[in-house]
């Protein structure tokens, strides 16, 4: 079972930025596309961001195109979610994912096309 662990989350004012990490100990992330999730209280799963393993970037979701970035450190094994200008709606835990669709990120976003979900990290954002 792929275990993978988001860190970074936070509180922080409106405007400012965070970055959270996805990390595999056991695992090589190298090959997968790799996404990024968020459920805020009271809402659906959203999904935000995947990478694929040649590093091409989809959007899912539109409210976050403009502010949040997706990269990846194959050396360090771990994937990087960089949020800007960030506003009280960003507010929920952020997952990232593995895609099922191997290196590929899939179209949608549908969650039930990503695995291995964690605990999440929680992004709080308030003045």
């Amino acid at each position: 079972q792929v275990q993978l662990v988001e860190s970074g989350g936070g509180l922080v004012q409106p405007g400012g930025s965070l970055r959270l990490s996805c990390a595999a100990s056991d695992f090589t992330l190298d090959y997968y596309a790799i996404g990024w999730f968020r459920q805020a209280p009271g809402k659906e799963r959203e999904g935000l961001i995947c990478i694929s393993s040649t590093d091409a970037s989809t959007y899912y979701a539109d409210s976050v195109k403009g502010r949040f970035t997706i990269s990846r450190d194959n050396a360090k094994n771990t994937v990087y979610l960089q949020m800007n200008s960030l506003k009280p709606e960003d507010t929920a835990v952020y997952y990232c994912v593995i895609s099922l669709g191997g290196p590929f990120c899939t179209v949608g976003g549908a969650d039930t096309d990503f695995g291995s979900w964690g605990q999440g990290t929680q992004v709080t954002v308030s003045s």
